[in-house]
């Protein structure tokens, strides 16, 4: 009877932690963001996968998921002129300011 009763208690844990909440934000179980802003959208290059992108947390940059012949890897979601886009001014801007 113990036993079971381990076994349904971690039951409902791993089930409750498959689940991811953004607070707010229209994220998807995958972690792919489900609407892209219109900005976003308006100066991403066009060969890039629109439908599998998410925030990288290390740097605040999208990412896409690009599936090549061998491997899936996340690359960064490039504009038009080959710039990423990010969520933040890079740290090297913030340092520039403070300094000069």
């Amino acid at each position: 009877m113990r036993n079971l009763t381990w076994l349904l208690g971690g039951t409902v844990f791993l089930l409750a932690s498959c689940e991811t909440y953004e607070g707010g934000r229209r994220i998807s179980s995958e972690g792919f963001i489900k609407e892209l802003p219109e900005a976003v959208l308006a100066i991403a290059a066009p060969y890039q996968d629109l439908t599998a992108v998410r925030i990288d947390p290390a740097d605040g940059c999208y990412v896409y998921r690009h599936v090549g012949p061998v491997e899936t890897t996340f690359l960064p979601l490039r504009s038009v002129r080959g710039r990423p886009i990010c969520t933040q001014l890079p740290d090297a801007d913030t340092d520039e300011a403070a300094t000069g």
